[in-house]
């Protein structure tokens, strides 16, 4: 039986965070106070409790209001580093070993800065955390959907990719933005032979799925949960896959999926009854991510432990999406192949009897 000790202790890959929905409540607390800006709660401990319970309330207006206050701290450089530092420090206490980090560069300059100076300021702390810990973390740039810069971030990403930026993202409101609205970043990456992955499959269901995956050429699925909307079961018993599940499936298009942040947002009702167990049974590329750290109260060990206490899952089952993620990871190859080895000699360790 896996034990929680054992899953704190194993290595953990993080593909989908995102840095302004991983703030400490203490950083906010301080970064706020500086600039006079007004939140809804006191101590560290009530406002973690305020941004859990206003992402679980069902509110999209509550939920976004959360990233109003994470965003409004975030507007120099200094506040911009100190939270990329922290992040990767409490990703590496949480026994992540390597993680891509997302945001959005152009929700960073209400306060006067340059695109190029946010992308600078994050990986400033990135690197600071990094010296720190001996994790690996790299930045992916996200554009916002409903904004019009995604091929000015996209340049952007093309331009930093040797200085800390592993590929790019977008994200923001699916319905009514659908990804066919960036062909030109995206065919300016592909151009520039650069990866991306795209947000999609969480608030809209398959048709998004099938833009990123066709049109866009995305390299990786962000959630793609929604992907088990195209299999259905038959008066056997036998599930069977639609022809984008199978192409999704077979193609080996890997899904960031985040189990506690689908809950929350509706994509899936429970943990237990969460798309992922049927996905890794059938053999999609499932990877197991966090979202927003802050907003969900969650971290790399609870989402693992989450799905051991709800699906039974041992050690080879966790190491199995830890490996799946490396795999997927925005990294050269040998990088990569090097991590993976990191990842089974340690879970080859943590599965010693004591």
């Amino acid at each position: 039986m896996t034990t929680r000790a054992q899953v704190q202790l194993a290595p953990k890959v993080l593909l989908h965070d995102h840095l302004d929905g991983g703030l400490r409540p203490a950083t906010i607390l301080d970064l706020a106070a500086e600039i006079g800006h007004a939140l809804p709660a006191a101590t560290p401990e009530a406002l973690a409790d305020w941004f859990a319970e206003s992402a679980d309330s069902g509110s999209l207006e509550r939920y976004l209001e959360t990233f109003s206050h994470t965003g409004a701290v975030m507007q120099t450089a200094d506040a911009i580093t100190r939270v990329a530092r922290e992040a990767v420090e409490d990703l590496a206490a949480d026994g992540v070993v390597y993680a891509e980090v997302r945001y959005a560069p152009e929700l960073h300059v209400d306060g006067g800065l340059e695109l190029e100076e946010v992308v600078a300021a994050v990986q400033r702390g990135f690197a600071e955390g990094m010296a720190s810990t001996g994790i690996v973390v790299r930045q992916l740039l996200t554009a916002m959907r409903q904004a019009a810069r995604a091929s000015e971030i996209a340049r952007l990403a093309v331009d930093w990719r040797d200085r800390g930026v592993a590929g790019f993202d977008i994200a923001g409101p699916e319905a009514g933005y659908p990804p066919t609205r960036f062909l030109a970043a995206f065919e300016l990456l592909a151009a520039e032979n650069m990866r991306f992955t795209i947000h999609a499959g969480e608030g809209f269901g398959l048709p998004s799925i099938w833009e990123a995956v066709h049109p866009c050429g995305a390299d990786r699925l962000g959630h793609g949960v929604r992907i088990a909307e195209d299999i259905t079961v038959g008066p056997d018993g036998a599930p069977r896959l639609g022809r984008l599940a199978a192409y999704v499936r077979d193609r080996r298009i890997p899904l960031e999926i985040c189990p506690r942040s689908n809950v929350q947002t509706g994509a899936a009702s429970s943990i237990a009854e969460h798309p992922i167990g049927l996905l890794s049974r059938l053999g999609f590329r499932v990877t197991v991510n966090t979202d927003n750290r802050l907003m969900s109260r969650t971290s790399m060990t609870e989402e693992l432990w989450g799905l051991v206490e709800a699906f039974g899952y041992g050690l080879a089952e966790l190491e199995r999406f830890t490996v799946n993620a490396m795999k997927s990871a925005f990294l050269p190859y040998d990088e990569r192949v090097e991590l993976i080895h990191l990842v089974k000699r340690r879970y080859a360790e943590i599965a010693q009897p004591a």
